[in-house]
């Protein structure tokens, strides 16, 4: 009887041993659980553009290229004085990941408004800032460069740099510079856009792209850190067309963007595990 639980043993434990096997090799096999969806906010409208179309274009062109969810505030105000009821509540901003501004607003003056906007930034919220967002919130004599704090300075210190004006459209060759935001891009040029002029570039702001015109040549793509939170903020002038703005460079020139202010990319460019490129949002 001894003999035959001696040799019983062996089995049992090799059986045991199997088991185990199989069980941890199944749980090692499960796919890892994807990572939750950055969520976005496109406030877009305003003057000068075809946002009824553009704000599709994005929302459908970022969430291909990246683990993101892109809700719009959307304005059909065709003037220089569109606004947007999301702005109205103190913490508007609440519950997302990054804000992406692609209003054209360049009369609206309200000091309250532009304060209310910018301290979710302050205040550590993500910016990533499109076209026209550039010549936005503007007041006084802002045609020259600004004195560092001063009442109509406060919306390009958030953007890092002050444009006021730009050119006939035209091609733009554009050139990238080595960064992580910019990694795997490749220079190209675009169709008919609009250069934008460089009037100041703030102390911490970093050239990702310069864009040339002919002669003129400034800088169309850039990152910085905004406030004593140094929030990230990653803009371009780049995407007044919707040709422009349905172009694949483009659009995976504005996911870097994203990735980067959110913190998704690593200091070698590559892209949080999940986050992009081609990941399929989670919904």
């Amino acid at each position: 009887m001894k003999s035959k639980l001696l040799l019983t043993l062996p089995f049992t434990l090799l059986s045991l041993a199997a088991v185990t096997f199989m069980a941890t090799g199944q749980d090692a096999a499960k796919p890892a659980t994807a990572p939750k969806p950055l969520r976005a906010l496109l406030v877009i409208g305003g003057c000068c553009h075809d946002y009824a179309k553009q704000k599709d274009i994005l929302k459908a062109g970022l969430e291909e290229r990246a683990n993101l969810i892109v809700d719009f505030a959307y304005s059909p105000d065709k003037s220089t004085k569109a606004t947007f009821p999301v702005y109205e509540k103190e913490n508007w901003a609440e519950g997302y990941d990054v804000i992406i501004h692609d209003e054209c607003s360049a009369d609206i003056t309200d000091p309250v408004l532009i304060k209310r906007i910018l301290d979710a930034h302050r205040n550590g919220t993500p910016g990533v800032n499109l076209h026209c967002a550039m010549h936005s919130y503007r007041s006084g004599d802002y045609r020259k460069p600004l004195p560092a704090g001063a009442d109509n300075a406060h919306w390009f210190e958030y953007l890092g740099l002050h444009s006021t004006s730009h050119g006939k459209q035209l091609p733009i060759t554009i050139t990238y510079s080595a960064h992580p935001a910019t990694a795997g891009l490749e220079n190209w040029t675009t169709g008919n856009e609009e250069l934008y002029n460089n009037i100041h570039v703030y102390p911490n702001t970093v050239s990702l792209a310069k864009g040339k015109q002919g002669d003129s040549e400034t800088i169309v793509a850039w990152a910085h850190e905004y406030g004593d939170k140094k929030t990230k903020v990653w803009s371009t002038t780049i995407g007044h067309n919707n040709e422009t703005v349905a172009d694949a460079k483009y659009l995976d020139l504005v996911t870097r963007g994203i990735l980067w202010s959110t913190g998704k990319l690593a200091p070698d460019g590559k892209p949080a595990p999940g986050y992009a490129p081609a990941t399929a949002p989670v919904k």
